[in-house]
């Protein structure tokens, strides 16, 4: 039996006769309310777009109902099956948006956080601006796995299966990420408060 933990509840894998079947409205209605959230902001911080991202989210969803049956929890677990796809749509929609074009962090926390006064917009949008412009500066793969760790909550173990490294490298990357946004951030005037 595969247990997949999450922050918001547990997803069990009953029986392989099961999983071949096709996934029941109910199982499916499980799935995406424990996944939904973390899938859209992993979305979200990687493509900083709130639209596109609720049509990805759309479209991952839908390829986990047409492609269920293909998920072997003797392969990988469920979240690392679920973030592969997700990962996958996200590298698709960059494609189509064509090579090169980069992505901007600047409004992100506009679509996961709760609307705050005016006073404290002002005072997050400066603060926030300098850790988007020091994201900017980190390459492609660190960007990555930042948004996996913070915007889609998965742990070392999870994001090493997905990108096929060693748990023990991604916490190098996460640890020198986060020295290098620190760095940035200081270099840039940015004030702890």
């Amino acid at each position: 039996m595969e247990i997949a933990s999450v922050k918001t509840g547990t997803y069990r894998e009953t029986t392989a006769s099961a999983r071949e079947e096709a996934l029941s409205t109910e199982a499916f209605t499980r799935l995406y309310n424990l996944y939904q959230k973390r899938v859209y902001k992993y979305i979200c911080y990687r493509i900083n777009n709130h639209f596109a991202a609720e049509d990805i989210c759309s479209q991952v969803f839908e390829t986990v109902i047409s492609k269920y049956e293909t998920f072997s929890a003797e392969k990988s677990g469920f979240e690392v099956w679920l973030f592969a796809i997700v990962r996958n749509a996200v590298t698709d929609y960059f494609r189509r948006q064509k090579k090169g074009s980069h992505f901007s962090l600047d409004t992100l926390l506009d679509f996961v956080l709760p609307k705050p006064s005016p006073e404290e917009l002002v005072i997050r949008d400066d603060n926030h601006r300098e850790l988007f412009k020091a994201l900017a500066k980190l390459r492609d793969k660190e960007r990555n796995i930042i948004a996996m760790k913070y915007g889609a909550g998965l742990k070392n173990t999870e994001i090493a299966a997905l990108l096929g490294v060693s748990e023990s490298n991604i916490g190098v990357v996460v640890y020198r990420s986060l020295k290098k946004l620190h760095k940035a951030l200081e270099a840039g005037g940015f004030k702890y408060e």
